[in-house]
């Protein structure tokens, strides 16, 4: 089985900039609006970086991973056949592509598969 790493997290909000700024004054990181979702730099080469985003829907407050898969369809059937649901099905993004999934008990996960 090849390997699937946490490669990256999201933060979900109503308000960006004022997620923004209590993150960027908590933790010192750099935040830079990139598009519609505001790239987290969190000055570490140490653990991953991520985003801040405002779906405009539900889910409005949630913090998820995204994990590297090879084969993001398959991964998709397997989270279903052992009890979860797709939440998004695969969107094409300059980086590749994703796709939430929820365990049986509804914690939101991202599956990423780069280009």
């Amino acid at each position: 089985m090849p390997a699937t790493p946490v490669i990256y997290f999201e933060i979900g909000c109503r308000d960006t900039a004022k997620t923004q700024q209590f993150f960027a004054q908590l933790f010192g990181w750099q935040i830079q609006q990139s598009g519609p979702v505001a790239a987290i730099n969190t000055g570490s080469k140490d653990g991953i970086q991520g985003h801040i985003n405002s779906l405009g829907h539900e889910p409005h407050n949630y913090v998820t991973v995204y994990v590297q898969v090879d084969d993001i369809k398959a991964y998709l059937e397997k989270a279903t056949a052992l009890g979860g649901k797709m939440l998004v099905p695969p969107v094409k993004i300059p980086t590749g592509t994703f796709a939430w999934i929820s365990d049986p008990d509804g914690n939101i996960v991202g599956l990423m598969q780069p280009k």
